[in-house]
């Protein structure tokens, strides 16, 4: 799972920077809202909700926009609204899988939406329960290498976080990815914490398990097809089990 970890990790790293940082904005707050509404207001007793916070901090959300999501999340602010999760299945070309996460206040609007950025990009709709099977529900966690003390080595991120639950740590280049059961992450990420080890996202993923590997055609196509669907606001992730190679990533860097 290395390549599709490495290009995640790369879009991840990307995405603070990204023209379209208002948009990302956007998604995270509406992630902290529901958020609050699902689980309460208290970050210390609502594990999602800390992470969306902590999240949306790293990626330089303004806190007065995280403290009214959470106000309206929580029910002491009005205007929040009511988003219901949607996941729909589909496909990028060269048969590439793709679980779609939409929040939304609109079925219609996101199913529409969805439809439109796959088929406008050489992607389709696919029938329920014919791609989730691709995908594990997993705890990833990253963690960057560069400390101020130092850089982290595999041993010392292993001897924090295996009696935590982690399955899997992998390199990542500037990152480690440590990988666990879903259930599993937050004691992960409170391991790290606890160790004085900072992470830079914690969150519940799908992970493929079957994966189909890309020329630099495939992967482009494959992402361009995820940048169209990411474009809607109502598409909060995308996960595909496309495989960029190395040396396609470093011939992707070099055209930008």
């Amino acid at each position: 799972m290395s390549g599709h970890s490495k290009w995640a990790t790369t879009k991840h790293q990307k995405a603070a920077k990204d023209a379209k940082r208002g948009k990302l904005f956007a998604k995270l707050i509406k992630n902290i809202e529901v958020a609050a509404r699902q689980g309460g207001g208290d970050p210390a007793g609502n594990p999602t909700l800390y992470d969306a916070i902590q999240k949306a901090k790293k990626t330089s959300v303004p806190n007065d926009n995280i403290d009214r999501a959470l106000k309206r999340g929580s029910g002491a602010e009005a205007g929040g609204s009511d988003y219901q999760t949607i996941m729909y299945e589909g496909y990028a070309p060269n048969g590439v899988a793709l679980l779609i996460e939409c929040l939304t206040d609109n079925r219609n609007r996101a199913a529409a939406e969805v439809r439109t950025a796959l088929t406008r990009n050489g992607g389709q709709l696919a029938d329920p329960g014919s791609v989730a099977y691709v995908f594990s529900r997993k705890g990833v966690v990253i963690v960057l290498k560069a400390t101020t003390s130092g850089e982290l080595s595999e041993e010392q991120i292993l001897e924090v976080v295996l009696d935590a639950g982690a399955e899997e740590v992998n390199d990542n280049g500037e990152t480690w990815e440590i990988v666990s059961e879903a259930s599993d992450f937050v004691a992960v990420r409170t391991a790290l914490q606890q160790a004085g080890i900072d992470y830079d996202s914690a969150e519940a993923s799908f992970v493929p398990n079957l994966q189909v590997p890309l020329d630099l055609d495939g992967a482009k196509k494959m992402i361009r097809c995820i940048d169209a669907l990411e474009d809607s606001d109502d598409v909060q992730n995308v996960y595909a089990n496309g495989d960029i190679p190395d040396d396609v990533l470093e011939q992707l860097d070099s055209e930008e």
